[in-house]
């Protein structure tokens, strides 16, 4: 069985988001999307929420997976048995940073596969969707209505 890690903070997830997770859906048996605690970052949801959001937003793929973690991807890996790693790109900034993870995880047999962000997401972040959501800016065209309501009323 082929399997693949989606690692995120997912907070909250997006379109961009959720069209790597079905892209890379196409290429494994299972993805498991693992909504990581991020001690660096302030999170507007809980992890619970956040998961309940993946959830609703996949549920028409069979082979998603939701899961949590708080430390280092390939270490999550390690322990549920997976040798992959998918990872979005929405530009070349981003490459520079997840190529020294990737290289950092190669070491320990951790393998990762990148994959461009659909351009029509490029610019995409849960950062911007937030701050946009905070003064009811128009945000559906980057998260689903499910996401967008769960922000409207964590914001009100």
């Amino acid at each position: 069985m082929r399997r693949a890690v989606c690692p995120g903070s997912f907070d909250p997830v997006t379109y961009g988001h959720l069209d790597i997770i079905k892209r890379a859906s196409a290429h494994f048996d299972e993805v498991v999307v693992a909504v990581f605690i991020n001690s660096t970052k302030q999170s507007l949801f809980t992890v619970e929420e956040r998961i309940e959001m993946i959830k609703e937003t996949t549920k028409e793929l069979p082979n998603i997976m939701v899961d949590s973690w708080s430390g280092l991807t390939v270490e999550y890996c390690k322990r549920n048995n997976i040798d992959v790693i998918t990872k979005g790109l929405r530009a070349v900034s981003d490459f520079d940073y997840e190529l020294q993870q990737a290289q950092v995880n190669l070491q320990a047999g951790v393998d990762t596969m990148f994959m461009a962000t659909d351009p029509a997401h490029s610019f995409l972040s849960s950062s911007l969707v937030k701050e946009l959501a905070k003064y009811n800016g128009d945000i559906s065209k980057m998260v689903p209505p499910s996401v967008e309501a769960a922000l409207v009323k964590k914001l009100s």
